[in-house]
C-alpha cells in the first residue's frame, strides 16, 4: 500500500501543488502555444489520473469514496483541533493534496486491505452470458 500511496503522491503533486513546480503551472506558462512535451506529459498524466481514479470507482464505490473523503476529513479536523496542525504557510492545501493521494491509494489497494481485514477473496460473476 506504501507503493501506492507513493505513486498517488506522485501523480496528485506532479498535477498540481502551490509550490509552482506542477504541471498545471507548467501548461499554463505555455498557454497557448504547447508543445509536443506538454501535451505528452499531459497525456501520461492524464492515463494516470484515469487508472487511479477508475480503481478507486471500482474497488470503493461512490458511498466509499463518500466515507474516505469523510474519514480523512474528520481526521484532518482532530488533528486542527487538538492543535496537531495549523491553517498557515499552505497546511490546509497540503493536508488536501495528502488525503486526495491516500482515497487514490486506498482505491488501489482496496483489494489486498479487504482479504487482509476480513480473510475474504471477493470474486465477482458475470451475469452476461
Amino acid at each position: 500500500m506504501l507503493i501506492r500511496f507513493i505513486l498517488s503522491l506522485l501523480l496528485v503533486l506532479s498535477t498540481w501543488n502551490p509550490t509552482g513546480y506542477c504541471y498545471v503551472d507548467w501548461f499554463m506558462a505555455h498557454f497557448p502555444a504547447i508543445s509536443a512535451e506538454v501535451a505528452f506529459v499531459g497525456v501520461v498524466l492524464l492515463i494516470g489520473w484515469a487508472l487511479f481514479l477508475n480503481a478507486t470507482l471500482a474497488a470503493l464505490g461512490f458511498f466509499g469514496i463518500l466515507l474516505a473523503t469523510a474519514f480523512f476529513g474528520t481526521l484532518t479536523w482532530v488533528l486542527f483541533d487538538q492543535g496537531l496542525m495549523t491553517a498557515k504557510n499552505d497546511v490546509v492545501t497540503w493536508v488536501t493534496l495528502v488525503v486526495l493521494s491516500g482515497i487514490l491509494a486506498l482505491g488501489m489497494s482496496w483489494g489486498h486491505v479487504w482479504r487482509k481485514l476480513s480473510g475474504q477473496v471477493e470474486v465477482r460473476e458475470d451475469h452476461h452470458h
